[in-house]
């Protein structure tokens, strides 16, 4: 095979080349039929992570564990073609951040029903949500950082420049940086990917068709139609996308074995510890801050217990909202109204581990990754842009992809989008603990958001018995 036509232009000059990208192809038809009654989704993901872990470990071994991989015809063929599936796989994600980020915030304002107390619950929830999730961000960012993580050596700093292209926003003072925030045209701020410009024009939008609803309700109807079935059609690409995601864990896996080597392994695996530890943080702060509205903050664990293990084992967020909502009115004497909006928002907007703590951690990972400072300026905007583009993260599966692409883009980071293909490939093992901060994150938003407006049940609070019975039976 040594001439132009499969070096060049197939990429296919090698025998190993063609054995690997067969096994491949056997690989995801096999886990493409696993039976879904045995099988759902987090196990084929979690099936799919082991089975590219080896694989790339077998790119490895037949290379002979080379110190530089890449510089092996057969590996670095093998991984381009696998690049197609696996960052194919990115690019439709990065795909749906402007649609998404736009006509969810749009969809949300809109939709928010006329109640004399709403303004006042609104109001008080946003600035609790938008609060926790910057001290979240924050937590991310300054343990991201305390323990290096991603970063590498100085040869392989080198090898992910020159991949990524060292694309890195240029720094400039805090004036500009937040006047650059404020979008003078809408179209620019989505080429440019300035994602709270486009939260702001959205928020902005979405205020004045609600304004307009009041007195002309039957021309803007459209317009509601519009948003209406736009936030569906959304919701439904990204739910037909992300089903994908087992079969294209292995190519992103073995990608990053095959590439990088055994140390890929250990780096991402300082990820997931510092992101565990990072969870266990911001828990903490979490009882600190229910204690500061004067509530005992062992009670309010005490009475969680179950619902954050059901959380931490299900990983669905949504799929907790019922045995939220419960505890929350009949363990924690939170009221109704306050309960249903509080714990439903949260599974759509301001979770502190899927939109918080991990798109930080993610951003720490990649600016290392690609051998840049984390400087003052990358700090602070990786906090506003972190908390307020949460607010525009619909409640979908692979939200935490999704708040990481928009993260990286809001931050200048969009061209390193491929650097986090190792974490994306132990999602699971990462998703437990952020599904139970997003869902105890809720809860504690909820105790302080109803503690401020004077509604909560202290006497139900402080029954240890409250509730048993109803959030028992939920959970079985």
């Amino acid at each position: 095979m040594n001439n132009v036509f499969f070096e060049q232009f197939l990429m296919i000059s090698d025998l190993k080349t063609v054995g690997f990208l067969v096994a491949l192809l056997v690989i995801l038809f096999l886990i493409n039929m696993l039976p879904k009654k045995k099988f759902n989704f987090s196990a084929k993901v979690m099936v799919a992570t082991v089975v590219g872990l080896i694989l790339g470990l077998a790119i490895q071994f037949v290379a002979g564990f080379p110190e530089n991989p890449m510089n092996l015809t057969f590996v670095k063929e093998t991984t381009l073609w696998y690049s197609l599936l696996g960052g194919g796989f990115i690019s439709l994600i990065r795909m749906l951040v402007i649609p998404l980020v736009m006509v969810s915030i749009i969809h949300v304002i809109i939709n928010m029903k006329e109640d004399a107390n709403l303004g006042d619950l609104v109001k008080k929830s946003l600035i609790i949500t938008l609060v926790m999730v910057a001290i979240s961000v924050g937590v991310g960012l300054l343990l991201g950082n305390l323990f290096e993580v991603g970063k590498v050596s100085t040869d392989a700093v080198q090898a992910v420049a020159t991949e990524g292209g060292r694309k890195i926003r240029e720094v400039s003072n805090i004036v500009d940086t937040l006047k650059a925030l404020i979008p003078s045209n809408p179209v620019e701020a989505m080429v440019k990917l300035n994602i709270v410009g486009l939260v702001i024009f959205s928020a902005v939008v979405g205020v004045a068709a609600k304004r307009m609803s009041k007195k002309y309700m039957d021309t803007v109807k459209p317009f509601f139609d519009l948003i209406n079935a736009s936030q569906k059609i959304i919701v439904s690409m990204a739910m037909s996308i992300i089903r994908w995601m087992p079969l294209a864990v292995v190519p992103l896996l073995a990608n990053t074995i095959a590439q990088k080597g055994i140390g890929a392994i250990a780096e991402v695996g300082k990820f997931i510890a510092v992101l565990y530890l990072a969870t266990a943080v911001m828990f903490v702060i979490q009882m600190i801050a229910v204690s500061f509205f004067g509530l005992n903050p062992f009670t309010y664990v005490k009475k969680s217990i179950s619902l954050m293990i059901l959380a931490f084992t299900s990983r669905s967020s949504v799929g907790c909202l019922p045995v939220t909502i419960s505890t929350l009115t009949n363990k924690l004497g939170v009221s109704e109204s306050t309960a249903s909006f509080v714990a439903s928002f949260g599974t759509t907007a301001g979770m502190q581990g899927c939109a918080g703590i991990f798109p930080a951690l993610t951003i720490v990972f990649v600016t290392n990754m690609s051998g840049h400072p984390i400087d003052a300026t990358l700090i602070v905007m990786s906090i506003i842009v972190v908390a307020i583009s949460s607010l525009g993260i619909a409640g979908i599966p692979g939200t935490a992809t999704m708040a990481a692409s928009v993260a990286l883009s809001g931050t200048g980071l969009a061209a390193m989008f491929p650097l986090i293909n190792p974490i994306l490939a132990i999602d699971p093992i990462i998703d437990m603990p952020r599904t139970m901060l997003n869902v105890i994150g809720s809860v504690t938003n909820a105790l302080m958001v109803d503690k401020s407006l004077g509604n909560l049940n202290h006497e139900v609070y402080q029954d240890a018995e409250a509730g048993n019975e109803a959030n028992s039976s939920e959970i079985e």
